[in-house]
């Protein structure tokens, strides 16, 4: 796959707020909320979406930890839970990137798109990962299960993209430090 351009479409200028809580919440700065205009994403297009930051997880019963795409409330794009290492990790960097594809989807409306899209995580907090003093970090291939479109939205209409993270135990962190999504042309 070969692009000649990629143009921006938001990138963070500073740290999301630090997420400890089990429920979903948005992990950016409510200025790096990018207010998609109506028609401007179409089928066939490709996003380049890039999560940077650091993740904290505990021994024995680390739970684990979720990322996901939106369009105001609709989950477009979603990692799945991924198991996090169950030897102690404090604040070690992440990296979460990968390619979505615009697709179409049959329904009622000629407007309704849905994304599709394998990312790799990247981390020390990744289960079975090499303790710090060896080295390494693991890698995942998320979405975590049979990858499949997200929810479908309105193609047509604006809407606020947003991601969101959820961490099923309240004893782990993550803080955001640079999120991206650009498209390729």
């Amino acid at each position: 796959m070969n692009y000649s351009a990629m143009t921006t479409l938001v990138s963070s200028q500073g740290d999301g707020p630090t997420l400890t809580a089990a429920a979903a919440a948005s992990c950016l700065q409510g200025m790096c909320k990018y207010p998609y205009p109506g028609c401007q994403l179409k089928v066939g297009d490709v996003l380049w979406a890039e999560w940077q930051g650091r993740i904290s997880c505990v021994v024995t019963t680390p739970g684990t930890a979720r990322f996901d795409l939106r369009m105001d409330s609709t989950v477009v794009w979603d990692s799945g839970a991924i198991n996090l290492n169950t030897v102690a990790k404090t604040n070690v960097p992440f990296k979460l990137s990968g390619l979505l594809f615009v697709r179409q989807v049959i329904s009622g409306t000629s407007a309704a798109a849905a994304i599709l899209g394998l990312l790799n995580f990247q981390s020390e907090a990744v289960v079975g990962s090499a303790a710090n003093t060896a080295g390494g970090n693991g890698n995942l291939l998320v979405p975590v299960g049979a990858p499949a479109n997200g929810s479908t939205w309105d193609a047509s209409a604006g809407h606020t993209i947003d991601s969101f993270f959820t961490q099923t135990v309240a004893t782990g962190s993550m803080t955001l430090h640079n999120f991206f999504l650009g498209l390729l042309t």
